[in-house]
């Protein structure tokens, strides 16, 4: 797969614009084929860059479903074939599984009093030279709270992949990584929380892909852990 660099927004039409005129313009037959090598050659990269976009638009249309609780719209985002799987709950296969394990995550369209806040920042998006598929990778950070419950802070990965489906991009692949969840108002030197796994109401198709992975999590939040008990005493210490 090649990666793509995606230029500013309304650069692709400055590309089409001088395409064109190089198109008109006489030229002798060795130059007019090389400049029809270079059209394409800009052709291709333009509906490359296209693609990105489209698949940047379409993980941010998610994001926006899922952080309000709409299931229904979130799930019709996935291929026929696309799979959901988030931290160690397992992977759920095809558009109905995928909207029911959605609701582990609350009720449609969100009760009142619940956050479900995943942002999507940084994106490396990278699209086949064929075009008929993409790659994404996303920073995850977090934001979680429900009535009655204390707040919860996330930070994760999102290593995704997509397919153009008629046309149009879906998401083939949708994994998580977390990398670590803690108490909000303990924060995360002095909290570790648990990452959930399989639901018993509703298990997955599949087990998780890299269960391996949360050894190094549960490593990272245990140092953390350490340090905020470390800069406690120190702290105790200072104030003899």
């Amino acid at each position: 797969m090649n990666v793509f660099n995606v230029i500013p927004r309304g650069c692709g039409l400055v590309v089409l614009g001088a395409m064109a005129l190089l198109a008109v313009m006489p030229a002798p037959a060795p130059a007019q084929d090389a400049m029809q090598a270079r059209l394409a050659t800009y052709r291709e990269r333009v509906a490359r860059l296209e693609d990105a976009d489209a698949v940047e638009n379409l993980q941010a249309t998610f994001g926006f479903y899922f952080d309000k609780g709409l299931w229904e719209d979130a799930a019709d985002l996935f291929a026929k074939a696309g799979s959901f799987e988030y931290g160690l709950s397992g992977v759920y296969i095809g558009q109905d599984r995928i909207r029911r394990a959605m609701l582990l995550h609350g009720p449609q369209g969100l009760a009142r009093g619940y956050l479900n806040n995943h942002m999507m920042l940084q994106p490396v998006i990278t699209v086949a030279q064929d075009g008929r598929t993409a790659a994404g990778r996303w920073q995850g950070p977090v934001m979680l709270s429900e009535p009655g419950a204390s707040g919860i802070w996330g930070v994760g990965i999102y290593e995704n992949e997509y397919v153009k489906e008629g046309g149009v991009w879906k998401i083939s692949r949708f994994h998580f990584y977390p990398t670590a969840f803690t108490d909000y108002d303990r924060g995360w030197a002095r909290s570790m929380l648990p990452m959930k796994g399989p639901s018993a109401i509703f298990p997955p198709d599949k087990p998780s892909t890299r269960v391996s992975g949360d050894a190094g999590q549960l490593h990272s939040a245990v140092q953390l852990r350490a340090s905020g008990d470390r800069a406690a005493a120190h702290q105790s210490s200072a104030g003899r």
